[in-house]
């Protein structure tokens, strides 16, 4: 018996997905942002905790600055629609101060517990998969989106632009607008094939000789017949320059470091 084609309107716009950098020029109604948004809002949750927020960037001076301090991407600041998810342990926080739980504690005999870093790591988690909901809810409505992950660079900068308190975390941006015609026609980057990325059970380490087979496609892709690029003789030299050692990568360590210290304040 052949067996039968699974797919549907949402499993299509799932696979034809992809990262959108430049938006036709007119504004998004508000109906359609806050259709976005409270499609995010209903996004799956650890404990029915909601432990994030999110910031919509609607002031040109704010989105100017980020294009600038996320890595210099200047088609930020052109987005029509832009959001920032924080993961958020500050308005719990401050609900447990108002509800009496130091009281509560001392009448124990036991020291109230502040936020700690599997909490960041939870709130992380909440406020990625309602992101995702965000993105996905967009290009049902015809919206294209691209993740800013370099929202995490320049803590400081950030955490005065917006006025973020202790218990958040600037973990993901994302731009959203209509494509341009360029970008709906754009052929879809490729992606790692299932053999790659899904095991069985316990996770599977390739030896070197696999991981040239299993990266060949890209190298050729990327090199074509030359040797070298960028001062590199292969994809895993030029990732490694280019992506993994870059600049942008050692100031988004610096700036998590910086951020986990600040959360970790007693």
């Amino acid at each position: 018996m052949a067996k039968a084609k699974v797919m549907n309107p949402t499993l299509k716009l799932l696979l034809n997905r992809k990262s959108v950098r430049a938006y036709e020029d007119c504004e998004l109604s508000r109906e359609v942002k806050d259709a976005v948004i409270t499609a995010a809002l209903r996004a799956p949750t650890a404990g029915n905790m909601m432990l994030y927020s999110i910031i919509e960037v609607q002031d040109q001076s704010l989105k100017d600055a980020l294009a600038e301090t996320c890595d210099h991407q200047p088609f930020i600041a052109k987005a029509p629609f832009v959001l920032l998810f924080l993961a958020d342990y500050q308005r719990w926080t401050d609900y447990f101060q108002a509800s009496g739980v130091e009281a509560l504690c001392a009448e124990q005999g036991v020291t109230m517990r502040k936020p700690q870093e599997g909490d960041l790591f939870l709130a992380c988690c909440d406020a990625l998969i309602a992101a995702q909901t965000a993105v996905i809810a967009a290009e049902s409505l015809g919206l294209g989106s691209c993740y800013i992950g370099d929202i995490m660079e320049h803590y400081e900068e950030h955490k005065a632009l917006f006025g973020l308190p202790q218990y958040t975390f600037p973990i993901s941006l994302v731009c959203f607008g209509y494509p341009t015609p360029q970008q709906r026609e754009r052929e879809q980057p490729g992606r790692f094939s299932k053999r790659v990325v899904v095991f069985e059970d316990r996770y599977t380490r390739f030896e070197p000789e696999r991981l040239e087979v299993l990266f060949r496609e890209r190298q050729e892709r990327v090199f074509g017949e030359r040797e070298e690029v960028q001062g590199a003789r292969n994809l895993g030299q030029l990732m490694y320059t280019r992506k993994f050692n870059a600049e942008f990568t050692h100031e988004m360590t610096r700036s998590v470091k910086a951020m986990l210290q600040a959360w970790l304040e007693e």
